[in-house]
């Protein structure tokens, strides 16, 4: 799953891409690095940032779906309100990823009206608001009990496919983070792997979220391991090396043809050695 941001204040994407051209082309790029599907955000979702109007919101997102759609790729979008869900899966979107944990239960109702998947993810904050909670030395079983809960009550509304997020970072420390991804089999597949450039990598690694590719792939090795379904990356084509590599190298994969006059696979020595 490649990232595009069509908001102002993604916490991680520092090029800003304003006009809908540019974000169309920077999908397509990720596209043909190998990304399977785009997640199309019209909102930060850091807590210090505000919130945008829904309509503010629907205006950044259904043109960008509406392109996307139109060039046959499969999108996600990654919103909390009801409104601009309904408008996004309208449009042709085919993946709901609300990152709210269904705090409100018409996200699972517009999912099932379009026939979307839904991503439901854990957290104990309310949108944009507190960042830590206080889990009573359970943070595991709190996120085991509370997905099997709210992937219940989306099956119930008429959701016909739902894939768990844990949601690192949201409403817990980097330790409960941790914690949670250690214990992810506890939490039931299929599970979607939201780490790219989180804040826990830089907790652990000490890099900045631009400096935080090595820390990524680190996790996506990870995640893969551990059966994700769904990775969730700004950097699609070092993902794919890495995932390439890491299938031949592991005897899942064959080693692939290739041209051994091709130059860009050779060492350049400028001196003429």
């Amino acid at each position: 799953m490649g990232i595009v941001n069509a908001n102002p204040d993604s916490f991680s994407d520092r090029v800003r891409r304003a006009t809908l051209d540019d974000q169309v082309a920077h999908a397509l790029v990720l596209v043909a690095a190998g990304a399977d599907l785009i997640d199309v955000g019209g909102e930060s979702g850091v807590t210090y940032t505000g919130v945008s109007d829904a309509e503010v919101e629907i205006g950044r997102v259904v043109p960008l779906v509406e392109r996307l759609v139109a060039e046959d790729v499969v999108v996600s979008v990654d919103t909390w309100k009801p409104e601009v869900a309904d408008a996004a899966l309208a449009a042709g979107a085919h993946l709901l990823n609300d990152v709210s944990g269904l705090h409100d239960v018409a996200l699972a109702d517009a999912a099932a009206r379009h026939g979307a998947a839904l991503v439901v993810m854990h957290t104990r904050a309310a949108p944009k608001q507190e960042r830590f909670h206080d889990y009573g030395g359970d943070v595991v079983g709190d996120v085991v009990a509370f997905l099997a809960e709210r992937a219940a009550l989306a099956r119930e509304r008429g959701v016909g496919t739902i894939v768990l997020d844990p949601g690192p970072d949201f409403a817990k420390t980097p330790a409960e983070t941790v914690e949670v991804l250690r214990a992810i089999d506890r939490i039931g597949e299929p599970w979607l792997a939201a780490i790219s450039n989180k804040y826990f990598l830089g907790a652990i690694t000490g890099r900045a979220p631009d400096e935080r590719l090595p820390a990524t792939l680190a996790a996506l090795g990870w995640a893969a391991d551990h059966g994700a379904a769904i990775v969730r990356v700004h950097d699609v084509a070092a993902a794919r090396d890495y995932l390439a590599v890491r299938a031949v190298l592991a005897g899942e994969a064959p080693m692939p043809a290739f041209d051994q006059d091709d130059d860009r696979l050779k060492w350049i020595r400028v001196d003429g050695g």
